[in-house]
């Protein structure tokens, strides 16, 4: 399957459900109210945050086993994965056995909620804390299946989840009332829906054997080895993507974060662009980087280009129509909170945006540790001043504070990457070198 394929197909499966969001959003906020839907979406980060504790394992899973469809080596695939799933299936429990355990504080203390939604809040995050395992083996099965770039499959399921998270809350308010631990026992349950799909697809992409096959204990060594540093990235990149909500809601209270959340989530439905190529991209640089690495480095170059052409008049309509735009669907009251923390978050789209494919790229020729020390150096910088700005500039001065840091992650990522692929590039060329001139003294 192409890679513009591909690309169309991740762009549906995140795509298509936020036009559901569109409509559903606005009804959840007049039936919940502002505090209630601003608690909503930190149950959905909170559930997103927590399925981290994959370890890295659905990326590592979609590297190495492109890599070794790449060489042709099939015999290692079952064993790898059932490495992996195995892996995490006990991650998500933990996972969700800390965030069961964190739910009352959460919910009574840490998010400043008011008295009427403190017990629903700590009982929808009880709720939650169950979708986090299931979340965990999803991510690494839908990792196994991008290595074999069955895409088509995968946003099928991605968009029937995404219909789900934004219809079942609304479901469940027309039928049930504004229940927050019913809406989020309704999520929960599609995803276990989800997870059934996807062991019915690996199954029948391996012919079910890999449940059958052992655990390899040197597979499972070089996956972690991979996944350790990538869940570092994972843990602080969305950390750093979510954080300001959350310690929105410790300074300004859980009021303030809804006027901060709606717009800041819609934009980063934007995302769905580059994280769509670089999605397709992945696999496909996995496997090019082992065969044609001057062809893989062509390739980035490429959809870097892509990327900077579709989202700068993107970003700069957003900018400039935030206020109208605002208004025309949620109100000039919710407008006159939000337009200009829109306007900021829109100048960090387009780099957050550019930031995809380089990340894409240097994980993809496994050196998942260096987008994990540029993560862990960011994040020094990014806590400190989210903080400064908030306290000083209120939520424009959050919006702010996470464009700095999505510049500075743009400009060190595009640096590495560049640095990476050229190695590589030499690497195999003086390997190429050295093979053609054993040839010829052989002949």
């Amino acid at each position: 399957m192409s890679l513009k394929r591909n690309t169309l197909w991740n762009l549906a499966g995140t795509g298509l459900p936020f036009l559901l969001g569109a409509i559903t959003i606005p009804f959840l906020i007049k039936s919940l109210g502002i505090e209630a839907f601003g608690i909503l979406t930190l149950v959905w980060a909170l559930i997103g945050y927590f399925s981290l504790f994959d370890f890295g394992l659905g990326r590592a899973l979609t590297q190495q086993v492109a890599s070794n469809l790449a060489r042709g080596d099939d015999k290692k695939i079952p064993h790898l994965i059932k490495s992996g799933i195995l892996f995490t299936t006990l991650t998500g429990v933990v996972g969700g056995m800390l965030l069961y355990v964190l739910s009352a504080p959460l919910g009574n203390q840490w998010l400043k909620v008011s008295e009427l939604l403190k017990d629903d809040t700590a009982q929808c995050l009880i709720v939650a804390a169950f979708g986090i395992p299931l979340t965990t083996i999803t991510t690494g099965l839908r990792g196994v299946l991008e290595a074999y770039e069955d895409f088509k499959e995968v946003n099928l399921l991605r968009i029937i989840l995404g219909i789900a998270n934004f219809g079942l809350p609304a479901l469940a308010v027309l039928f049930y009332g504004p229940s927050l631990t019913f809406i989020v026992l309704t999520l929960i349950f599609a995803r276990l829906i989800v997870l059934i799909a996807h062991i019915v697809l690996v199954n029948k992409r391996l012919i079910g054997s890999w449940v059958s096959s052992k655990g390899n204990g040197k597979e499972f060594k070089n996956l972690f080895s991979f996944g350790v540093w990538m869940t570092i990235s994972n843990i602080i990149g969305p950390l750093m993507a979510t954080a300001d909500r959350f310690v929105i809601s410790s300074v300004l209270g859980a009021a303030a974060v809804a006027y901060y959340t709606v717009p800041s989530e819609i934009l980063m439905r934007v995302l769905v662009v580059p994280a769509a190529l670089t999605g397709a991209l992945f696999p496909r640089l996995s496997s090019k980087l082992k065969t044609e690495p001057e062809n893989a480095c062509k390739l980035y170059e490429k959809c870097v280009l892509i990327v900077l052409i579709i989202l700068t008049p993107i970003s700069l309509v957003i900018g400039l129509g935030s206020y109208w735009g605002l208004s025309l669907w949620l109100g000039a009251e919710f407008a006159e909170q939000s337009w200009m923390v829109v306007s900021a978050l829109s100048v960090g789209l387009l780099f957050n945006g550019i930031a995809f494919v380089p990340f894409a790229a240097i994980q993809a020729a496994g050196k998942a540790k260096t987008t994990a020390k540029l993560h862990l150096l960011e994040i020094l910088i990014y806590v400190p001043l989210l903080y400064f700005m908030l306290h000083f500039f209120g939520l424009f001065g959050a919006a702010m504070a996470w464009v700095v840091r999505a510049g500075m992650d743009m400009i060190l990522l595009l640096i590495c990457a560049k640095k990476i692929l050229k190695e590589i590039n030499c690497q195999h060329s003086c390997e190429n070198y050295t093979i053609n001139n054993v040839e010829v003294i052989n002949k």
